[in-house]
């Protein structure tokens, strides 16, 4: 089965702001196929269920940030008149149970299968660096050991000084 928004679409509208792996306001809504405007209305008609861990509105410096990132427009020309919200993966979950459509089942079915790809990804990329370290603590040890084979590595390679004549007579005594 397809999945109605493709999972790499969804893991690009996932930031991570203020250490939270969080989706922006007008990001969902495009997902759900509403205008940001009627998702936030949904969420404000329900706002116990979103408290500050699954929900929560970015600041000015954030915003410029992201304003930075994407190129987005400035307010009073069109472009947004309050700060966006920035929901979490619990958030996004809580956000089917206050948008009751068919699409809005199926997007975030999609979103959930997203969040939890990127939580296998970062779990694998933490495993594979925790096995260099333990490499690169096995080589260190070794160090010195490998530093005598190359020594002797090179020793062997150079070729070794030529016997040189001596120069002058030489006693009957000596031949």
């Amino acid at each position: 089965m397809n999945p109605i928004v493709p999972i790499e679409e969804i893991e690009k509208k996932i930031y991570l702001i203020r250490s939270h792996k969080g989706m922006l306001d007008a990001d969902l809504a495009d997902l759900y196929g509403v205008a940001t405007k009627v998702l936030l209305q949904a969420v404000k008609r329900n706002l116990k269920r979103f408290p500050s861990d699954f929900m929560f509105q970015l600041n000015y410096q954030e915003v410029a940030a992201l304003r930075s990132q994407f190129v987005t427009s400035k307010t009073g020309r069109g472009g947004r008149r309050y700060q966006p919200y920035v929901f979490t993966e619990q958030g996004v979950a809580m956000l089917s149970s206050v948008l009751n459509s068919e699409r809005a089942i199926e997007v975030n079915i999609a979103i959930m299968r997203a969040f939890v790809k990127l939580r296998e990804m970062l779990s694998s990329n933490k495993e594979l660096a925790l096995k260099l370290a333990q490499l690169e603590r096995k080589i260190e040890k070794h160090d010195d050991e490998i530093k005598l084979i190359f020594d002797a590595i090179r020793q062997l390679m150079t070729p070794p000084e030529p016997k040189r004549k001596k120069i002058g007579f030489r006693r009957e005594e000596e031949k």
